[in-house]
């Protein structure tokens, strides 16, 4: 099992929590890891992205030249990660923000609205969670329960009031594809 993962957006969409959630549910369950980020000039409202390998090999590097799948959750991202993609790979869009189609015809494209449902929910910033268990529910990467013990490794202290919704807007997400 190999899982080579771009995860895109604006900074303060969270997809370096996305990330890093992923990645210690992959070490949890005893799999080889690596998370790399990449921010973009400006922290909030600049690009970022990280790259999340998840294999049952060790991992050589955490540089990935052809993603398995590629999460975007803004129309730069998209444009931007799109041509990488594995050919057969999946795409997770944020189709609350992203307005137009992808390009290619040869991937499996996941059309997920993170933001109105992180809205129904009633925080938007749980978006990368509707995300992430779209994620999880299409690839089987990492089990819910890893990633809820997870999630509760990240969110400490005053965070860990979050918890609850973030765990909602997984299971949201995950229904969402099901």
């Amino acid at each position: 099992m190999y899982h080579g993962l771009i995860i895109a957006g604006f900074g303060g969409q969270g997809v370096m929590l996305m990330g890093q959630v992923l990645a210690e549910a992959g070490m949890i369950e005893g799999k080889h890891v690596t998370w790399l980020p990449s921010y973009g000039p400006e922290m909030r409202g600049g690009t970022a992205n990280c790259t999340v390998v998840i294999s049952d090999e060790p991992v050589a590097s955490p540089v990935i030249d052809i993603p398995t799948e590629v999460v975007v959750m803004n129309i730069p991202s998209l444009l931007k990660f799109e041509p990488y993609l594995k050919k057969e790979g999946f795409l997770f869009m944020n189709v609350s923000v992203i307005d137009r189609e992808p390009k290619r015809k040869d991937i499996k494209v996941i059309k997920v609205p993170a933001n109105d449902i992180a809205d129904k929910l009633g925080n938007l910033k749980v978006a990368n969670m509707v995300m992430l268990g779209a994620y999880i529910a299409i690839t089987d990467v990492v089990d819910k329960e890893t990633v809820f013990e997870a999630l509760k490794r990240k969110l400490k202290g005053k965070k860990a009031d979050l918890l609850d919704i973030n765990k909602k807007a997984i299971l949201e997400g995950m229904s969402l594809v099901n």
